[in-house]
């Protein structure tokens, strides 16, 4: 009689269950366990290769922290793992990138910056941000130890570097003050001491080693600064950082120099050898004439030398000419280069400056601060010579107190280059707290009581039509704050920080954004403001921009008192350490409105890694200031 196999009596599916079943209980009986020691491990065919198969994929699974045992493990997560039909995955960006961080707030660097939401890129909570751009080096030569020691004069001398430093900071550039430190590290050094040579030729042959000691770049006259709209094509072409020939350019004299170290050294070796050393006062002057290519077009940059002061201010030529008057005429200079830089920066906004106030008749309070800062921008700035213009731009419009810049609330966003954009971004609770009057909000009223994104919405409505989705919106919107077209013409803040109008050391870094000092005026508190005579008289507040009711001083103070509630819930509910209850709120009114969102975090980000940036080359220079035999400048404004 023939043997029958038990599973016989089965049908085919049961048949196969049961295999598929005895075989899963065989692999976790002999194989499941990773002991070397596993005496039916070696009789498996291809045993040990089995286990390390196996030892792998669990090793790829989410591990949960002994310390955190309620922790749910995503099983979607590493499911899709085991799944052999599922499309490889690039792996998140690495956690931390070099100043990547400013207290709370972080960001990640990275080319996929205009994708709408940052956490497709990042898998986390950090804004991406565009690469940052590389700034040109743009050096000068001073010599403190060779000056007159005079203290009026010497704080003079500073505040014109300090103004220098600024203003190419501002335009792009990494601004750099030599001395003759610098020019001692020089092989050729030794050769200037033996010499004997005039006072103008020394300095320029000193400032052409400590050039050359540095390598590729900018030579620029500490009284040389840039002064013309940040995409203006001089200006544009020495951001490129790319130089093929050296350059002078004409009728700026010995102001400003472009050339690689190899073409620097070669000038060097020929000036040194030319007979014409001792009489010469320019380093071109001792060259053939085809050494430099002599650009005619300099616009971009305004030359305070000596023949253009005693060409065009006149009063202050007067004071330099004597030496019992000269700290008198050298302090008048600071205010007459900062007067120009901000009369500029004016006459490149024919149309004035947009405050941006979308959802108008809710957000009043929320602008406040950008109101603010767009009344000093507006403002004429002091100056000796009241009527004056910059030497590269004589057909200027002085700026007058009887007609400021106008000041505008428009309630969408336009794409307009004649006119400077002040945005605010509020974080979406602080929104819906404002347009819906109330203090605490919660999931189910955020849920049925709430548009969603309603401030990218509103800003975007005319830019953009309203056929269209929030999130299709972000683009332009990060373009607008972050492209080297955006950030020339606009400045973005967040409501829940209105940073810059605090303290002098936030309005300083206005300053540095803006590369002049604009006037100092104090933020509201409810007092009538003084009247300031003369050209800093402040100019009022703009109208009211949008139809519907003004809202009154009760209404103003409760939109303030929201706001301040908004904050500190936002405050408190920070990711590591807030509250849970509040985290989980802030949760639910972000995942509500991603787009509003998505585009504060941004702002907050761009503005944190702007300040980082600055206060990171701040400290490396600091290294230099002040320090050496040679009397360095002292850097005594900035922050």
């Amino acid at each position: 009689m023939r043997r029958r196999n038990p599973c016989s009596y089965l049908n085919r599916r049961l048949q196969i269950v049961a295999s598929l079943t005895t075989f899963i209980l065989f692999s976790i009986l002999f194989l499941g366990t990773t002991s070397e020691d596993n005496p039916y491990l070696s009789k498996v065919p291809y045993g040990p290769q089995i286990r390390q198969g196996t030892t792998k994929v669990v090793g790829r699974l989410p591990s949960i922290p002994k310390e955190l045992p309620h922790v749910h493990v995503n099983t979607a997560q590493w499911l899709n793992r085991l799944d052999p039909f599922q499309a490889p995955a690039h792996s998140p960006p690495p956690a931390d990138q070099p100043d990547s961080r400013e207290g709370d707030i972080s960001w990640h660097t990275d080319w996929h910056w205009m994708n709408p939401f940052s956490t497709v890129v990042t898998q986390d909570e950090r804004a991406v941000l565009p690469p940052l751009k590389p700034r040109p080096p743009v050096y000068t030569y001073f010599d403190a130890g060779g000056r007159s020691r005079d203290e009026r004069s010497r704080k003079a001398e500073q505040e014109v570097l300090e103004i220098w430093r600024r203003a190419w900071w501002a335009q792009g550039f990494k601004p750099v003050v030599l001395s003759r430190s610098e020019a001692m590290n020089h092989p050729k050094y030794k050769y200037i001491k033996d010499l004997k040579l005039e006072a103008d030729m020394e300095l320029e042959l000193l400032r052409w080693l400590a050039w050359a000691s540095m390598g590729t770049g900018i030579l620029c006259n500490w009284l040389a600064v840039p002064m013309a709209h940040y995409e203006e094509p001089l200006l544009h072409f020495l951001r490129a950082g790319e130089y093929s020939q050296m350059t002078r350019y004409d009728g700026l004299e010995g102001g400003l120099y472009v050339g690689t170290k190899e073409q620097v050294e070669q000038v060097l070796e020929m000036a040194l050898r030319s007979t014409l050393i001792t009489t010469a006062q320019f380093m071109y002057q001792l060259t053939p004439e085809d050494t430099f290519h002599i650009e005619p077009n300099h616009d971009g940059v305004a030359f305070y030398s000596s023949k253009t002061i005693k060409t065009l201010y006149k009063s202050i030529d007067s004071q330099l000419t004597f030496a019992d008057t000269r700290g008198d005429g050298l302090t008048m200079l600071p205010a007459l280069i900062n007067s120009h830089l901000h009369l500029t920066w004016q006459n490149s906004f024919p149309k004035g400056i947009a405050v941006l106030k979308p959802l108008a008749q809710n957000t009043t309070y929320m602008i406040d601060p950008a109101i603010d800062i767009a009344r000093n921008l507006s403002t004429c700035t002091a100056s000796p010579i009241t009527t004056s213009c910059p030497p590269n731009r004589p057909n200027c419009s002085p700026c007058v107190s009887r007609t400021p810049m106008i000041i505008t609330t428009p309630p969408i966003y336009r794409n307009d280059s004649a006119q400077f954009l002040i945005g605010t971004v509020p974080h979406p609770y602080t929104l819906q707290s404002l347009i819906h009057n109330k203090e605490d909000l919660d999931v189910r009223f955020i849920r049925r009581k709430t548009s969603r994104d309603s401030w990218v919405m509103a800003a975007t409505r005319e830019l953009l039509g309203a056929g269209i989705s929030s999130f299709s919106r972000l683009a332009s919107l990060k373009d607008a704050v972050a492209s080297e077209h955006g950030i020339s013409r606009s400045l973005w803040l967040t409501a829940e920080e209105p940073v810059y109008l605090r303290t002098e050391k936030d309005l300083q870094e206005l300053d540095w954004i803006f590369g002049f000092r604009i006037p100092r005026h104090p933020m509201k508190d409810g007092k009538s403001e003084t009247p300031v005579p003369g050209p800093e008289r402040r100019p009022p507040p703009p109208k009211q921009d949008f139809d519907g009711p003004k809202p009154d001083e009760k209404q103003l103070l409760q939109q303030m008192l929201l706001g301040e509630k908004a904050q500190d819930m936002i405050k408190k509910s920070e990711r590591h350490g807030g509250q849970k209850s509040l985290i989980l709120l802030r949760n639910a009114v972000e995942a509500w409105n991603m787009a509003d969102t998505e585009v504060w975090k941004f702002v907050r980000a761009f503005n944190a890694r702007r300040l980082v940036e600055r206060q990171k080359w701040q400290k490396e220079e600091d290294a230099y200031l002040g320090k050496g035999l040679y009397d360095r400048w002292k850097e005594t404004l900035s922050g």
